[in-house]
């Protein structure tokens, strides 16, 4: 038998999911002496004994490492012996401004479950958690992960608390946010001036309101929500008025899988999803309606699984299987976390108010996702997901991505990793934006980061784009779907020319234009856009993201003719009045107000309001969602278009939906046509771009490949035609994946110029 020393040291999401005491486990599994300690820069494990048992101590590392654990590397060396005689676990260390990743926060684990029923501390405390489950990243104020530099520290351990954070081998060892009935934070309920603390009075009353129609802020990971039963059509209808939310659809939490089975169609990896520590929301076709008001007439809705304690013992004496749990806020503002704002700002909307002592110190909205191709697509990276890191393949440290305006996150690098905030939101008011500040600050003191370069995009209004530029440092602006290509090709490790296809809203262009529809041949460093959709008037500006009627206008004038405008008007526009028509007429006519755009969002908004599907949108991106909601499944057919070799018209396809119209054909078989179409004009331009540039390798990115429809047929027609085909996976397409883009461009620029 060789007996030998070896020094590992573990890098990835390693702290705050009990990897400790599981390296402690087993190393007394194998028989081995020595140390494990977290620090800043990773778990250090000092081992000794049998070589071959020490072999197999590092692969079961790999192989049975904790549900939310992350291994990104594992290192070993071998070292001189220092004569251990047993194995411990040594406190923290802060070595340098190197950091450890941190934990995102973590459902509940059905240990927990069970320890609120069977533990006489435990029972029914809203608050448990462990090793393996609870807060992580939304109480963390500083690293290392111990609990003086949590949300925690003013809760003293009882005795029986105090013994299983101390007990190498306990479930709760090292748990930070560990507590009980004696010694930890409490729920309490607010309703009509009366305060209830005791916990079986706040879930029986919580539940007795809800099942009542009534409308309740509830406290709860990573921020408040609001709640009512997803039956009730009143209270739904009344939460749509007091949040200011006209027509965006609510997400909603069901009782189990079981009673979700009822409702919507689920397959076997969105059952995964829903039942995955993450717990995110994630979008499923209906089956079975909830109150109309929920989906608002979408064919999907945002749906997740109970992630609390607090949801479980809520669900026990709830009659309702299924409550909208929307983001605790108003319109467009930051979720909110401050249990004082909310009875201050919420008063409007909530009729009660369920609150814990605990701070959340990082808002974390619920994170969405939806399922294409058997793969996981992030559509909003927040909660459980940020902020894990992206890793790169080159150095990335001291650079600051700004992001976009809409469903901002911004970025920064240290060493080869990109770590993504959490959801920020628009930046379109002094809420988010002092969000976005607040953020970027502790992001700056939590990961030990100094900017030394700054990437911003090239819109100079963008409130981003302004917070880079007062940084005062280097700046290095990326085009916007350069950005999205570029955001792809880093999640997917690509260094090298692409055929990029970015379909997205708006995005300023290199010629002062408002692109969105683009074929580009780029890397990392730079592009060259070499296709692109046909340029149409926005008669509005921006006005026409929420009139879409304004682009079906634009494109049928810019076809066909102020003439034939006004011929068709009652045919076509009826309901729009006619002093509003004849002022978008002029303003075609005329060219005023009217920037020119290529953007397939655009594209999307003017077929969806031609087709009468939606014509005035209430919120962003509503025209081209419901245009795939109604799409018909197996339709073949499609509508031609014209490619000059740069230039994509879509011409003879308008002139072909007026004639379906006319005939009658239902709105469905023509968007279905439509999309088809989409896919026939990437299809046909990659395989024009092979035979120019000799490259197969297609990157999609851009908000318009949340659309089931576009990114699933696209990946699939691609592939067919022998396309090796990247999209998205561990950051959205839309713009919160923008930052990750901006990032890697810089990156490689800087290192670029070094060389």
């Amino acid at each position: 038998m060789v007996i030998k020393a070896f020094h590992i040291h573990i890098k990835g999401l390693v702290q705050g999911v009990g990897f400790r005491p599981f390296i402690y486990r087993l190393a007394h599994q194998y028989n081995i002496f020595g140390t494990v300690e977290n620090n800043n820069k990773g778990v250090y494990v000092w081992a000794e004994g049998n070589e071959s048992k020490i072999r197999e101590f590092v692969d079961s590392i790999q192989l049975e490492s904790p549900e939310a654990a992350s291994i990104s590397s594992v290192e070993i060396t071998e070292q001189n012996m220092r004569g251990y005689t047993d194995f411990q676990i040594v406190s923290s260390q802060s070595l340098s401004d190197d950091v450890t990743e941190i934990s995102p926060d973590i459902a509940v684990c059905a240990d927990c479950l069970e320890d609120m029923k069977n533990q006489p501390n435990r029972y029914n405390y809203p608050l448990t958690n462990c090793t393996n489950c609870g807060p992580r990243f939304t109480i963390i104020r500083e690293l290392p992960y111990d609990r003086p530099n949590t949300t925690m520290a003013p809760f003293e351990l009882c005795p029986d608390c105090a013994k299983e954070y101390t007990h190498v081998l306990d479930r709760r060892f090292h748990a930070q946010p560990v507590a009980c009935n004696s010694c930890g934070p409490h729920y309490s309920l607010q309703y009509k001036d009366k305060l209830y603390d005791e916990v079986e009075s706040v879930i029986c009353l919580t539940a007795d309101l809800l099942d009542s129609g009534n409308i309740i802020a509830i406290k709860g990971m990573g921020g408040f929500h609001l709640a009512c039963d997803a039956f009730s059509e009143p209270a739904v209808s009344r939460l749509r008025e007091g949040k200011s939310r006209e027509g965006k659809p609510f997400a909603v939490m069901f009782r189990d899988d079981r009673i979700l089975k009822n409702y919507m169609v689920l397959d076997q990896m969105e059952e995964k999803l829903l039942k995955s520590w993450r717990r995110p929301v994630v979008l499923l076709k209906s089956k079975k309606e909830l109150a109309p008001s929920v989906s608002m007439g979408l064919d999907t809705v945002g749906v997740m699984l109970p992630y609390m304690p607090f949801h479980y013992l809520l669900f026990e004496v709830l009659r309702t299987n299924c409550i909208v749990l929307t983001s605790g806020n108003i319109a467009d503002e930051p979720v909110l976390i401050d249990n004082d704002e909310v009875l201050k700002n919420l008063s409007a909307v909530a009729d009660a108010y369920v609150t814990y002592n605990r701070d959340i110190h990082n808002r974390a909205d619920d994170s969405v996702c939806f399922v294409v191709n058997e793969t996981e697509r992030l559509i909003r990276r927040s909660r459980s997901y940020a902020p894990a890191p992206v890793q790169m393949q080159f150095d990335t440290e001291g650079i600051f991505a700004a992001g976009a305006e809409l469903v901002n996150c911004f970025a920064i690098g240290k060493g080869e990793q990109v770590i993504l905030s959490q959801h920020i939101g628009d930046l379109k008011n002094l809420e988010t934006l002092e969000f976005y500040e607040e953020s970027f600050e502790r992001f700056q003191r939590l990961f030990r980061f100094k900017p030394k370069v700054v990437s911003c995009d090239l819109h100079p209004d963008y409130l981003s784009t302004r917070f880079a530029e007062n940084l005062g440092l280097p700046l290095i602006r990326v085009q916007h779907h350069h950005a999205h290509i570029a955001s792809c090709m880093a999640e997917n490790n690509l260094d090298e020319k692409v055929i990029g296809i970015s379909f997205d809203g708006t995005g300023l262009g290199t010629d002062g234009k408002i692109w969105g529809g683009d074929f580009l041949v780029a890397d990392l460093s730079n592009f060259e856009r070499v296709a692109h959709f046909e340029y149409i008037p926005m008669p509005g500006g921006d006005l026409v993201t929420k009139e879409p009627f304004r682009m079906a206008m634009a494109c049928l004038h810019h076809y066909f003719g102020a003439d034939f405008m006004k011929d068709q008007r009652e045919k076509l526009f009826s309901n729009i009045g006619q002093e509003q028509f004849d002022a978008v007429i002029m303003m075609l006519n005329q060219k005023i107000n009217c920037p020119e755009t290529d953007s397939a969002g655009r594209l999307f908004d003017a077929v969806a309001a031609l087709t009468r599907i939606c014509q005035f949108s209430t919120y962003h991106a509503e025209a081209p969602m419901r245009l795939e909601s109604v799409a018909k499944n197996d339709i073949s057919g499609n509508y031609d278009f014209v490619f000059d070799g740069e230039t994509v018209s879509f011409k003879p396809m308008f002139s072909q939906i007026i004639e379906d119209m006319n005939q009658e054909i239902p709105v469905g078989v023509i968007s279905a046509k439509f999309h088809q179409t989409v896919l026939n004009v990437m299809l046909k331009v990659a395989e024009q771009l092979l035979k120019k540039f000799s490259i197969k390798k297609v990157v999609l990115s851009g908000g318009s490949f949340q659309n089931r429809i576009l990114l699933g047929g696209a990946e699939k027609m691609l592939a067919e035609s022998g396309f090796e085909v990247y999209s998205h996976k561990k950051v959205p397409s839309n713009d919160g994946g923008i930052a990750l883009g901006q990032l890697a461009v810089a990156a490689k620029r800087v290192s670029l110029n070094k060389n």
